[in-house]
């Protein structure tokens, strides 16, 4: 299946791909009866299981094909008002691995990503269902996060709100916050069920509390390093605050600013000023009475700290890189999402979801039937994008040559044109040549390769060859290696095709 990839990156269709990936499991139906466990019957497909969609009661026996797709997001910084989103790409299926069903979810996606570290593609986005946020951390958050990708994540009903604590931080729906949030915003998603969140709009007072929650996360101090490391550091540190608290500045001694005129006029100078942050609520009592430092969160008495993959243990899974529910978070996950369901939507009708024809016995023999379905619908993507884009591709030593071709006559196995059957040529002037004679046009610099067709083909192309092909008939030699001449072959020949 990665042929098809390859052949795209070399003819630079992924130039603008970003390395936002969506990762999903689909099922793979099997031909044969599930087990029957009043009649004591095993069933014959051995590693077949249940698959269980996403709120579907009854399963699917069979197998899970865990999918990448190169996906996309709508604006680079996540803002709506940026316009609709355009995608500069081929959305093609990256990866494949059939297993069973609920067996290796995590592992199968990383072992995915890893097949791809060779072509050079650049990193970004992960979005992934809550199937991969409930495995553990060393099965699928800590490998993808070492390969250099950030995740975008969904969360089951239970898991949404206070989630954990890592250094006196609070972990609120995969985001490490200040300990001292205000109350209201720690819990705005705590037991929020899926419809809420699916209809979220903007004006509700969920997403007002979901905006008021930005200031009090952790800002992002250094980049992950070539170990998946990040630095943290305080909302109220820095050049910059997001918000003013008490608490910090009685711990570093920070000095009180000075007044100074502010032009209300500008909008930006009117939001940087300290008047206009939000305040950290403390409690009276540490306002009259400071804590001892030691008796402060780790995150008040450092305003910095790392956080390494792993470093929060089971809690680690929850962690993502994009504030839930945020319009960032809106922006790359949902169409992430529709991009992965969209290949799996795709793939369906070529055919996986119906084991009449996938007959073959045993998960290698389906794991090779359905790479050969994927890669035939890698094929059709490339084909309807280069129709719709009209993309200026050149010719490779690969296997698979450009898919450029007629606009209305999809790419063949080889990736060249398929002959449009035998058509009765139009008296010319110029009349074609005879059998035997090497008829040549102006052919490019670049080289070419040759394919033996049959010459009552090659006759009915002489009239409609384009202006890089040239065709070269040779006699056919009997069993006794004796030639036919070309006069007496009456359409025994065989001709090369010249393609460039």
């Amino acid at each position: 299946m990665l042929v098809t990839v390859r052949a795209a990156h070399r003819r630079g269709l992924l130039k603008g791909w970003r390395g936002d990936i969506g990762a999903d499991t689909t099922p793979v139906p099997a031909w044969h009866q599930p087990p029957r466990e009043r009649r004591g019957l095993a069933s014959v497909e051995l590693t077949a299981g249940w698959h269980y969609c996403g709120g579907a009661e009854e399963g699917i026996f069979g197998h899970s094909a865990s999918l990448l797709v190169a996906a996309s997001r709508r604006h680079r910084a996540g803002h709506p008002q940026a316009g609709e989103r355009v995608s500069r790409h081929p959305q093609l299926a990256l990866g494949l691995v059939l297993d069973t069903p609920g067996k290796r979810v995590g592992p199968s996606a990383v072992h995915s990503l890893t097949q791809l570290a060779p072509f050079g593609f650049p990193t970004g986005l992960l979005a992934a269902d809550r199937a991969y946020t409930d495995q553990i951390t060393e099965h699928f958050a800590q490998p993808v996060r070492t390969l250099g990708y950030q995740l975008v994540l969904d969360y089951k009903q239970q898991h949404r709100g206070v989630q954990g604590i890592h250094q006196g931080a609070l972990l609120v729906d995969g985001s490490l916050a200040c300990p001292a949030i205000p109350h209201a915003l720690t819990h705005a998603t705590t037991g929020l069920n899926d419809k809420a969140v699916r209809n979220l709009a903007d004006g509700t007072e969920l997403s007002k509390r979901i905006a008021g929650r930005e200031p009090y996360f952790l800002k992002l101090k250094e980049s992950a390093d070539e170990r998946g490391a990040i630095r943290l550091q305080c909302p109220a540190s820095g050049p910059s605050p997001a918000v003013v608290c008490p608490r910090f500045n009685q711990v570093h001694r920070v000095p009180a600013s000075r007044p100074a005129v502010v032009d209300l006029t500008d909008m930006r100078a009117t939001a940087a000023h300290s008047a206009a942050k939000p305040t950290v609520p403390i409690p009276q009592g540490e306002r009259l009475r400071p804590l001892p430092q030691d008796q402060l969160p780790r995150i008040c008495q450092k305003p910095t700290i790392t956080v390494r993959p792993g470093a929060l243990g089971k809690l680690d899974k929850f962690r993502q890189d994009r504030h839930y529910l945020h319009p960032t978070w809106q922006d790359a996950y949902r169409p992430e999402r529709a991009n992965i369901e969209g290949l799996n939507g795709r793939a369906k009708s070529h055919g996986i979801s119906d084991p009449t024809k996938r007959l073959a016995h045993g998960r290698v023999a389906q794991t090779i039937l359905l790479a050969l379905m994927i890669c035939s619908i890698n094929l059709h993507i490339l084909f309807s994008w280069d129709q719709t884009t009209r993309t200026q591709t050149t010719g490779t030593s690969h296997g698979v040559t450009a898919f450029a071709g007629s606009a209305s006559t999809p790419p063949t196995r080889q990736g060249c044109r398929r002959p449009q059957g035998r058509r009765s040529a139009r008296p010319s002037e110029t009349p074609a040549p005879q059998a035997g004679i090497t008829h040549a046009r102006p052919q490019p610099r670049n080289a070419s390769r040759t394919r033996t067709i049959p010459k009552h083909q090659a006759d009915d192309r002489q009239a409609t060859a384009s202006g890089t092909d040239r065709v070269r008939i040779t006699p056919r030699t009997t069993p006794g290696n004796a030639k036919i001449p070309p006069d007496q072959s009456d359409r025994t020949g065989s001709c090369e095709l010249f393609l460039s």
